[in-house]
């Protein structure tokens, strides 16, 4: 199997400002394309923009929504990744013919859709349809999977795809400093982002603490390595609505190490080249071939009922 190139991103997108989001998204793939990569992953809802979404009733989310494969913004996609010969994996809204809304992440090459996947736990608006089901995909001979956000804060759910066959798994995110139990958590403030040319430091600060990356590297390099897989984290950077965020997008080996990470505060992309010998050397390979299945897997299916709804917060709802 030959090496694989992929790319991961970071913008700030625009509030249903679905035109100029993909035209961030096409310039992007050109500077990945024209460094040989392969692929290029972009965050949850880079289409669309995510967190603005919270505020829209259903007839407004079916508006911003769109048919998959054969909306606008797939067709335009598949227009980019025809003319640049590379593989791009965004993130909308999707509406089906029965008026369900998804947070869907679509997967196109030159050909057309190659995959798509429907989050399993969304929660930014409560019109959304949870997914029911996982996504295994090929790209040049790599078995692939996507999992939305949260979806990855549920650890089954990466083992899952891992035991269907995946070796690379996409994360899209709109993630970090928001509100949590956790400590150190919370909103960065937005008058650091304004200031950021004056004072980057203090902003670099408040990305890199627990509000930001620390949380992330307390969790996100555990998936990869467990299940030896390469994870493809990608996250915006700067506002989305009125939330701060703070990219960091990056890839992870089957070994748990970032080995690409975007580090500006611009629009930015970062490249990995991923080789199939990781996924086999990696001690995750050998902790999923001394699984034992027959002590654990009536445990682990058991249902549990959830008591707590997860929800984003403003600082006026807390």
């Amino acid at each position: 199997m030959q090496n694989l190139k992929i790319a991961t991103a970071q913008f700030e997108n625009r509030s249903g400002d679905k035109e100029y989001n993909l035209s961030v998204i096409s310039r992007l793939s050109a500077q990945a394309a024209a460094q040989g990569a392969d692929v290029i992953a972009f965050h949850e809802c880079s289409i669309t923009g995510y967190t603005f979404a919270r505020h829209l009733n259903k007839e407004q989310m079916l508006d911003l929504a769109e048919v998959v494969p054969d909306g606008s913004s797939v067709r335009k996609l598949t227009e980019f990744a025809r003319e640049l010969n590379i593989t791009i994996l965004a993130g909308l809204f999707e509406k089906d013919e029965e008026g369900r809304l998804y947070k869907t992440q679509v997967c196109v090459d030159r050909n057309g859709l190659v995959a798509k996947y429907h989050k399993l736990h969304p929660f930014i608006n409560p019109h959304l349809t949870p997914g029911d089901r996982y996504v295994i995909f090929d790209i040049k001979g790599w078995k692939c999977s996507i999992l939305i956000c949260y979806d990855n804060n549920i650890i089954e759910n990466v083992r899952a795809v891992r035991l269907l066959g995946a070796d690379i798994v996409f994360m899209p995110h709109v993630t970090m400093c928001t509100p949590s139990t956790r400590p150190g958590a919370g909103f960065a403030d937005p008058k650091l982002w304004e200031n950021r040319q004056a004072d980057p430091t203090s902003l670099r600060q408040e990305f890199d603490g627990l509000k930001g990356r620390a949380w992330l590297m307390k969790w996100l390099p555990a998936r990869a390595y467990d299940n030896a897989i390469y994870a493809i984290f990608s996250n915006p950077i700067g506002m989305d609505d009125d939330q701060l965020k703070n990219g960091c997008s990056m890839i992870i080996d089957p070994f748990g190490d970032v080995i690409a990470e975007c580090r500006s505060f611009d629009d930015e992309i970062t490249i990995a080249t991923l080789t199939r010998q990781k996924l086999t050397d990696a001690g995750g390979y050998r902790y999923i071939k001394a699984r034992r299945p027959d002590l654990y897997g009536d445990i682990i299916a058991q249902p549990h009922q959830s008591e707590q709804k997860v929800v984003w917060l403003n600082e006026k709802e807390k």
